[in-house]
């Protein structure tokens, strides 16, 4: 069964044993919920890099800290806490010495348990897990009959909701798009208490500055109890880095909020090669190593121990446009080479994603996200943001794209099984039923393996050219639409208790009441 719910798949074979044909139609058509546990890889990590090359990078990558030094901007506590940690400290600039920031790092947990409020859809973030999450940040959306337009609240509702019925997803996200028909200043609110009452997934924390992130962990501690959140992880945030080699202010305050209060940040310099970084791919891991050691060295001055996961968003640009560009092979080597040096400090690893520049859900699309996201399986991520739904490189989130992409989903959790060698695997059995110039639809062993030996598309068309061109000719764009509808149309929210779900609605109110609206 692997990572299935077996609960839910005894249930379904009882029905379809039972009640033959007609059953298991039944069962096709019937509302699921079914999710599936985070992959445990059962893979090897893909190793681009020879030991001499990774000591090279991490010598350079100490050298940048100790002699270039990296910027502290607005932050004081920052540059105080630099000082005393023995760092060189010249105005915004803190130079730190070498092995300091290595030492520092040694605190944080090489892994940890993100608890959902239903406990079933906890997740361990580290080790040879990979949690899946969906897009994050786009301030437009699309769909086949809307088009491209601003998001809107509603919007951020329906991609949550799609979140909670995909099978493959593991995590609810944080900005699944940017709901711009509220308040700058207020819209966390309604975005945290959609990820909190629509889905029982975990969900990730508000950074756009502290008070933000402060209202994240008092919701969460409305939700899960002041004891629970003091003692375990219940949020991730996302803590850019502006590379190159800058800790602004508004997001070191977000992280100091979540560290502070034992909750998960992931440290992650936004790499757009060529631009941000150099456009070597050494060169670059040198820089993005130097941004990490930094980001979670912070993390632990501010609480030894508190949980985080280093990170790298990764891209190049096109030389002559200066448009970005994703599923290039550079972009992969920095995300394999990424996974080796995290690695090796001990660290859960956040990068890749179902990144593409395309402007629909189309063949580009398609190309550049099945290279991110197998270059993200096989680099050892531990946390995958953008896991579905990204498109026009990030400025939007797509209904049809967030279906298509979630789907596919399913062949990263069926590669990370690796090849079962068990008894069953080896299909002896079977072979010795079948014999020479039989075949194997009727045999006894693929009767009882036929529901789960291969992975199923929920969105693709397998069917014959006539059944096909009969029902419309519809193309992936089209039957994406279709799954969307549906989807949508059979969401039911998952139970939660109406006491906590009414002082969570007071908390918002409370906290809208007390501000005037923000645009900016």
């Amino acid at each position: 069964m692997g990572d299935l719910d077996v609960a839910a798949e005894q249930t379904s074979g009882r029905r379809a044993r039972g009640g033959g044909g007609g059953a298991r139609r039944a069962e096709r058509t019937a509302v699921s919920f079914e999710t599936a546990r985070f992959i445990e890889r059962n893979i090897p990590n893909f190793e681009i890099l020879n030991e001499e090359a990774l000591q090279i990078i991490e010598y350079n990558a100490e050298t940048v800290l100790e002699e270039i030094g990296v910027n502290f901007v607005e932050n004081e506590a920052a540059l105080r806490r630099w000082r005393d940690a023995g760092a060189d400290v010249r105005g915004e600039r803190v130079h730190i010495p070498r092995g300091l920031a290595r030492k520092l790092c040694s605190t944080a947990p090489s892994k940890f348990t993100q608890h959902a409020r239903n406990a079933a859809r906890n997740v361990d973030i580290g080790g040879n897990g990979l949690v899946l999450a969906p897009v994050y940040g786009p301030p437009f959306v699309r769909d086949a009959e809307g088009g491209r337009r601003y998001a809107t609240i509603e919007d951020f509702r329906n991609f949550v909701k799609l979140g909670y019925m995909s099978k493959w997803l593991h995590h609810s996200g944080g900005t699944v798009c940017e709901p711009t028909d509220i308040p700058v200043n207020k819209r966390h609110l309604d975005m945290l208490l959609a990820h909190m009452t629509l889905s029982d997934k975990p969900y990730m924390g508000s950074v756009t500055e502290p008070s933000r992130a402060q209202d994240s962990v008092d919701m969460s501690k409305i939700l899960f109890g002041n004891d629970f959140v003091d003692q375990n992880t219940v949020m991730t945030s996302l803590i850019n880095i502006n590379s190159p080699m800058t800790f602004d202010g508004i997001m070191m305050g977000a992280l100091e909020v979540y560290a502070s209060n034992n909750q998960a940040s992931i440290v992650s310099p936004f790499i757009v090669g060529g631009a941000m970084a150099p456009v070597t791919v050494a060169g670059t891991l040198t820089q993005v190593l130097a941004e990490i050691l930094a980001g979670v060295a912070y993390s632990q001055l501010v609480r030894a121990g508190s949980p985080v996961i280093a990170g790298a968003f990764v891209t190049s640009i096109d030389m002559n446009s200066g448009a970005p560009t994703f599923g290039t092979p550079e972009a992969s080597h920095i995300t394999y080479g990424t996974g080796q040096l995290v690695r090796r400090l001990g660290l859960p690893y956040r990068s890749a994603g179902g990144f593409c520049g395309s402007k629909l859900p189309d063949a580009q699309a398609g190309y550049e996200s099945a290279n991110s996201l197998n270059m993200g399986l096989m680099s050892g991520v531990n946390f995958m943001l953008h896991a579905c739904g990204w498109l026009e490189g990030g400025l939007v989130s797509s209904y049809e794209k967030f279906v298509m992409d979630a789907d596919q989903l399913g062949t990263l959790h069926h590669l990370a099984q690796g090849v079962a060698i068990d008894t069953n695997g080896q299909a002896m059995d079977a072979i010795r039923e079948v014999g020479p110039g039989g075949h194997y639809l009727g045999c006894e062993h693929t009767q009882a393996n036929f529901k789960t030996a291969f992975w199923r598309s929920e969105v693709l068309d397998y069917k014959p050219y006539e059944t096909w061109e009969d029902e419309g000719a519809r193309d992936t764009q089209a039957l994406a639409s279709a799954r969307v509808k549906k989807l949508l149309a059979d969401y039911q929210a998952p139970d939660i208790d109406a006491g906590k779900k009414e002082e969570l609605e007071a908390y918002v109110t409370q906290r809208k009441a007390s501000m005037p609206d923000a645009f900016m």
